[in-house]
This record gives C-alpha cells, structure tokens and sequence, in this order.
C-alpha cells in the first residue's frame, strides 16, 4: 500500500515541493547521465580517429569496421545513461510509494542492488515501443503512454517484468479512469515540452521531474495505481 501523501490531490504546488526536496538525487542523476554520454562518445570518437590515422584516412573498410566497434564500445555507457534516465520516473514512484524522500544513497542502493531486474526491464520496453513505432506508429505511442504506470510496477513491486508491462496496459487502457489519466499524461507532456522550449531547453531539468511527481500522484489518487 502507497503513502497516504499518494492519495492526496495532486497539484503543480505539490509537484514543486516534491522536486525540491528531492534536487540532491535529481542533480547526481543528471551528473551521471552526462559523463556517461561523454565516456561513451569518447570512446567511440577515440576509436574511429586511431583506426583513421593507422590507415591514413585512405581505408573505408578500415574507417567503417572502426565505427562498428566504436558504436559496440559506447553500447554499454548508452544503457547506463538509459537507466540513470529512468530514474527521473522512478523516483516520483518511490516518494509515494514509501512516503519518503528519496536519497541519493537509497537510489544508488536501488539500482546497485538490481541492476540487471532494471536493465532487462528498460531493454524489453524499449524492443516493444520500437516494434510499435515501426507498426503504424500509433502502437508505440500507445506502449509509451505506459511509461510512468510501468516503471512504477518495476520499482516499487515484485512482478515480473512481463507482469508488470501487462498489468500497466491494462491499468492504462481497460480501468475506469485509464484514458482521462493518458489524456492528462499527453496534456502535462506538452506543457513541460512548452516551458521547456520557452527555456531554451534548460527548463527540462525541472520541468520533467515535475511532471513525473505529478503524473505518479494522479495515477494513485485516481485509484490506477495502489
């Protein structure tokens, strides 16, 4: 059972208050996803500039087998900075979940702890949203919409990943108040990517974490999420 705070009514106000006392964990996330990308990228470039220079540049056999393998070496840096991502979803879910705020301890704890439960959960929903998109599209709107009931089944119970990713459709698409919830989802959406391009991007380092606190507490007090 979540925190009495999960069931209260959800408001920008509330949403704010929450971020800020979670801007600790918020700023470590962002920090880490950031190296990562610079690690990975450098690797990649640092391996396609050696290849370029051991042939002269004259090799496109040489340049291109260089890019696969850079491409290889920055894949595991991309699903790091892919997990850290999540947790700006994932954090809203434990807040109200536990009713606690969510140190940078406790999320490091968190992942380290199951690591590879998070991973696989990430890849599985990225495979299916991308098959999704490649049908029509609308199937990977529909699977991404999703997104914030499934990652909380994936932080806060024990199903199975399957499970979770099943329950969360049916959470979204078939309960009473499933649709209004992705309505409210798409309009908050828009809105945080308004202000953020108002902010010529920066916005989304606040915008976003916002809009996950308020969307978890929508989906608990309207009674989708328990």
């Amino acid at each position: 059972m979540a925190a009495p705070l999960a069931f209260e009514q959800p408001s920008i106000d509330k949403a704010w208050q929450a971020f800020l006392q979670h801007i600790p964990v918020f700023v470590v996330i962002y920090l880490g996803t950031l190296v990562f990308t610079m690690l990975g990228f450098a690797i990649y470039f640092g391996i396609v500039l050696i290849a370029a220079g051991a042939s002269g540049g004259n090799s496109d056999a040489a340049l291109s087998l260089a890019t696969a393998l850079g491409q290889i070496a920055q894949f595991p840096f991309s699903l790091i900075t892919s997990l850290l991502s999540v947790l700006i979803v994932a954090v809203p879910a434990l807040f109200y979940e536990q009713g606690e705020v969510v140190t940078i301890g406790a999320a490091w704890q968190l992942v380290i702890g199951r690591f590879w439960r998070y991973l696989l959960a990430g890849v599985f929903f990225s495979v299916v949203m991308t098959i999704g998109f490649l049908f029509c599209i609308l199937p990977g709107i529909a699977v991404a919409l999703v997104t914030p009931v499934y990652v909380n089944r994936i932080f806060v119970t024990e199903m199975t990943i399957g499970e979770a990713f099943s329950q969360s459709f049916q959470i979204v698409y078939r309960s009473e108040n499933g649709l209004s919830f992705v309505g409210l989802e798409v309009l908050t959406g828009l809105f945080a990517g308004f202000l953020t391009l108002l902010t010529c991007g920066l916005g989304a380092f606040v915008f976003v974490p916002m809009a996950s606190f308020y969307l978890q507490n929508v989906a608990y007090n309207r009674g989708l999420l328990r």
